[in-house]
């Protein structure tokens, strides 16, 4: 069913598609982001401390979750005529090859002004086991008359 903003109310569930994370699709993000960050590529440059963090080898991009989370607002809301406007995000805990991430929203609330309604959107990824791995939170706006923007 499309959302419509009558029958959003605060609580209701986003589901994002499951992102299955492998050392190519670091290495393909690497190569559409031209991020080439050992971080992101070299095990054994990995295999150092940073400060009072140990990784333990490579991790994903911070971004990667950033664009799986817009993926989810844009294929929620452009259906309905609403538009993704604003994302602000916190990335919690590294995420590596071998993880299967998976974003989600719930609607904390939703507000009208004279030209245009919007929904307030508590946003968070978690890998397999359920733990956060990035949080934020997504502004939509669901405009009253596409025409008169």
């Amino acid at each position: 069913m499309t959302a419509t903003f009558d029958n959003l109310s605060a609580g209701d569930v986003i589901d994002g598609p499951k992102f299955a994370v492998s050392r190519e699709s670091i290495r393909l993000f690497c190569d559409a982001s031209l991020d080439y960050n050992p971080l992101h590529l070299d095990d054994d440059y990995m295999k150092g401390s940073f400060g009072k963090t140990n990784f333990g080898g490579i991790i994903m991009h911070g971004m990667n979750n950033f664009g799986l989370i817009s993926r989810m607002l844009t294929d929620w809301a452009y259906p309905a005529g609403a538009i993704h406007r604003r994302l602000e995000t916190r990335w919690v805990k590294p995420v590596r090859p071998g993880d299967t991430i998976q974003p989600s929203g719930i609607i904390k609330a939703k507000q009208t002004s004279e030209k245009s309604r919007w929904v307030l959107i508590d946003v968070m990824v978690k890998n397999q086991a359920g733990e956060k791995v990035a949080t934020g939170e997504a502004l939509v706006e669901f405009p009253r008359d596409l025409f008169c923007q």
